[in-house]
């Protein structure tokens, strides 16, 4: 472990051939703290927006104490983390040996579904000698629209508001607490997504005349990427928490939430190396097989920065970027803005990476991932009101 290094000394004095990620366990703490202190309900961290080990302890430091799994891989990577978690298993179609596992060997009693036959195949594998479980949390989930979001959630899980009825009361007849669940997308833009599914949690309720004892406004909360500058997350928690007290369980239920991307994308970045520039086209050693996966297939951009000893007075210009592999589809468009004097052997740090960037990467012709660096500098852009950033970045190697 090398101490006292900053992002320049780990560019020049390792000169690293692989990418190299730089991870910011303050930040994770710090949105951890945020959501706790002001969110109006549970925060359970979506373990799919990044399942590294690290980061997951470090959100049970910083207070998290629930944790949204999505599958058995995950049942097991978090219970064998933190003994002491409470995994909600909140993928709405299982196998019925993931529910069978998760509930009798690692004690999962939270699980989501959105239709009468996952309602049985919960009923029948957490079913014990013959006598049905009596300690189940069961979440149905809405659909609900993800039009104010930049990824939709909409069309491959959930039941419409208006047919949720039988299902509802189906499924409040084995469940020891009853719970509603939706997803307005990913990186809801507007607090208005939460305001409109929460309306159809209020016809749902309606139309079934349930006792609703848990309402979860799933995830969706959103971070700061170029051109995606959302307003504060605490205009979200006021217009959920106005939504969520005009219902008429909320005098009873509990309000759940399910953060992934709000938690991990400040956690990390990724240092690369330009390999080689084609105009205005860098080759680079990570790429849309690596930690890029969204900026080559969702055209998604990332805050990028030059990481050279002399700063660049050359005016910035819009780069596209290849990655390593030989596939013509590991490509990233931009413009990702970066000085025109830019070269082979540079260095780029690019940010907002710690949610969907090191959970994508697979080793696909060879290329893997360099070191992972401990960062205390601030991250490249903040959702949390941080107005000032380190002016050299002091990190540990491991």
């Amino acid at each position: 472990m090398h101490e006292n290094h900053n992002a320049l000394g780990v560019a020049l004095g390792h000169k690293p051939t692989q990418p190299v990620t730089l991870v910011r366990p303050h930040a994770a703490h710090r949105a951890a703290r945020y959501f706790l202190e002001k969110f109006p309900g549970t925060s359970m961290y979506a373990v799919k927006a990044n399942p590294s080990p690290d980061l997951i302890r470090s959100l049970w430091d910083g207070g998290i104490t629930h944790f949204d799994v999505a599958s058995i891989a995950e049942v097991r990577l978090v219970r064998g983390l933190l003994p002491k978690a409470t995994l909600c298993f909140m993928h709405p179609i299982k196998g019925e040996e993931a529910i069978a596992e998760a509930y009798h060997v690692h004690d999962v009693r939270t699980f989501s579904l959105d239709s009468l036959t996952e309602l049985a195949k919960i009923v029948a594998a957490t079913r014990r000698d013959g006598v049905d479980a009596t300690d189940l949390t069961l979440c149905v989930r809405l659909r609900v629209s993800s039009s104010h979001s930049m990824l939709s959630l909409a069309s491959k899980f959930g039941v419409a508001a208006d047919d949720a009825a039988p299902l509802l009361m189906a499924t409040r007849q084995v469940a020891d607490a009853l719970g509603i669940c939706f997803h307005v997308g990913s990186q809801a833009m507007s607090p208005q997504a939460y305001a409109e599914a929460l309306a159809q949690v209020r016809v749902a309720i309606v139309g079934a005349g349930v006792t609703v004892d848990v309402v979860d406004v799933g995830g969706g909360f959103p971070s700061v990427y170029p051109g995606m500058e959302p307003g504060a997350l605490d205009a979200y928690f006021d217009v959920i928490s106005r939504a969520y007290e005009s219902l008429p369980v909320s005098y009873s239920a509990e309000l759940w939430c399910e953060p992934g991307r709000a938690l991990s994308a400040e956690y990390a970045s990724v240092l690369v190396r330009v390999e080689a520039r084609k105009d205005d086209v860098l080759y680079i050693n990570d790429g849309a097989y690596g930690a890029l996966f969204d900026a080559a297939h969702i055209d998604w951009r990332f805050p990028v920065a030059l990481v050279r000893e002399t700063e660049s007075r050359a005016k910035p210009v819009g780069f596209s970027f290849y990655g390593p592999t030989c596939d013509d589809m590991d490509f990233m468009r931009g413009p990702f803005e970066l000085p025109a004097d830019i070269q082979a052997g540079d260095y780029i740090e690019i940010g907002m990476l710690g949610a969907y960037g090191s959970a994508m990467r697979t080793g696909f012709n060879g290329f893997t991932a360099g070191a992972t660096v401990i960062a205390r500098d601030e991250p490249m852009d903040t959702v949390y009101g941080v107005t000032e950033t380190s002016p050299s970045r002091v990190i540990s190697i491991r």
